[in-house]
């Protein structure tokens, strides 16, 4: 019921969320005593993570990028994994832990926030690439970060025994983990399409069977001793990659099951957070958060961007919207139930970072788009001439026919008329509001979208002329 107020102020729903959960908790009015080794807390995170991992390698968009995928995988994983290094340094010099659990630290805050993200994401008027690099950082960094906390602390608990036993670890957790659940991913996708076409599935049915697709994978995963998290992400990849297809039914129900498994997931940690926080010293836990928002992620991505074609405005925003929250925290919790020496004190570190990530993120997210949105209203910017985030680094000038505006007058009164697409940038189109009679209007960034489109497959056989001035 508050929804549209939150939306209107600086307010954002996980700082809601997780103040709920603090009043509620143990330095609220009680009614939620809950501590790091919570039964339920364990069960709503897990839930939680496998299906944001899922639902992300689903929305990766591989297939999209094509084989020139690995342009922006190669810029934005060693980008991951320097802000590991960078975030390990205060862990271990300000705030005094171990270097293994500084860089498990360092690759909790590693972790980009889906949620504070979101309303991002959905914003037309943000060019498609500067979001799909978003989106992109999102959904791969945790495929750096996950492994390395899972390796480290199999190193600080001793779990994969002496180094003989190494290799076998390695094979379960990197390989035979991920190969289940892309196995189980793929299968089950593929059966629920061949049963759908023979006998036809309620939509519903179909959108429970992801849900259980996601759980299978994850469950597989774990029992050939791989990791259930690392199965239910590649569970989503193979399902992409090798074009099998889930009911969109499953993507809308999923995206509304998983936001409401994270809205609860941030109530049970504010009342976690409630009971902890007062175990770390908040000074140095305050300097680390700063450092993290304001100085390492920002320094990383400008770098990384540096060979990007895109304007000033772009860089900045990407550069600073890299909010840490509940991943960060489900991860940490990770570290909790593998009773890992020292695991609470960093639960309730990294959580202090997250709450001021969620509160400072979520603030500005609507001032900033809109400034954002507005210089891409009042000039064309070098980032709106691109659909994908690899155009961006690689821009590839197709040999395109022009026809003159002559040719094209008498192309619209012949039988065939060609479709017609406006393809000016926001600026272009918003100062002149003249057009060619019957066109359609598509943002130059978003072309691919439209094609795409399956409502517009109809329109493929027919000569497309595009303007743009």
């Amino acid at each position: 019921m508050a929804s549209g107020l939150v939306e209107r102020s600086i307010l954002s729903f996980p700082f809601l969320f997780i103040a709920l959960g603090f009043v509620l908790g143990e330095r609220g009015v009680g009614l939620l005593n809950l501590g790091p080794h919570s039964a339920i807390l364990e069960i709503v995170a897990t839930l939680t993570l496998a299906l944001v991992l899922f639902l992300d390698a689903v929305k990766l968009q591989v297939k999209e990028l094509g084989k020139r995928w690995l342009i922006p995988f190669l810029i934005l994983v060693p980008g991951t994994a320097l802000i590991i290094i960078l975030g390990a340094l205060p862990l271990a010099l300000i705030l005094g832990f171990g270097w293994v659990m500084a860089f498990i630290g360092g690759a909790l805050l590693a972790s980009t926030d889906p949620v504070v993200l979101r309303d991002i994401l959905r914003d037309n008027r943000i060019p498609r690439p500067v979001r799909q690099i978003l989106k992109l950082e999102g959904g791969t960094n945790d495929l750096v970060v996950l492994p390395v906390v899972l390796i480290l602390i199999a190193i600080t608990t001793a779990q994969a025994g002496g180094p003989e036993q190494w290799a076998p670890f390695l094979i379960q957790l990197l390989i035979l983990g991920p190969l289940m659940g892309a196995v189980v991913g793929v299968v089950g996708a593929w059966c629920m399409s061949r049963v759908d076409e023979k006998m036809g599935i309620r939509l519903e049915h179909q959108a429970l069977f992801g849900i259980g697709l996601v759980l299978a994978a994850y469950a597989s995963a774990t029992i050939v001793g791989g990791d259930g998290f690392l199965g239910a992400f590649f569970a989503g990849i193979a399902v992409v990659m090798l074009n099998q297809k889930l009911c969109t039914c499953f993507l809308d129900y999923g995206e509304v099951t998983s936001e409401m498994m994270m809205m609860l997931a941030f109530v049970l940690f504010g009342a976690v957070l409630s009971g902890i926080i007062d175990t770390v010293p908040l000074v140095p836990a305050l300097i680390l958060a700063a450092l993290v928002i304001f100085v390492i992620r920002p320094s990383v991505i400008n770098l990384v961007l540096v060979k990007a074609n895109i304007s000033w405005e772009a860089r900045a925003f990407i550069s600073w919207f890299g909010p840490r929250g509940l991943n960060s925290l489900l991860l940490a919790l990770l570290v909790v139930q593998a009773a890992v020496p020292g695991a609470e004190l960093l639960l309730a570190t990294v959580g202090i970072v997250a709450l001021a990530s969620v509160v400072i993120h979520g603030a500005s997210a609507s001032p900033i788009t809109a400034w954002y949105g507005r210089k891409a209203s009042e000039e064309t910017l070098a980032e709106e001439r691109q659909s994908t985030v690899v155009g961006l680094f690689r821009p590839e000038e197709p040999e395109l026919i022009r026809i003159t505006p002559d040719e094209l007058n008498e192309m619209i009164s012949g039988e065939d008329s060609p479709v017609i697409l406006d393809v000016r940038s926001r600026s272009t189109f918003e100062h002149d509001d003249a057009e060619i009679p019957r066109s359609v209007r598509v943002l130059p960034d978003q072309v691919l979208e439209w094609a795409s489109d399956e409502s517009n497959r109809g329109l493929a056989d027919r000569l497309v002329v595009a303007y743009c001035t």
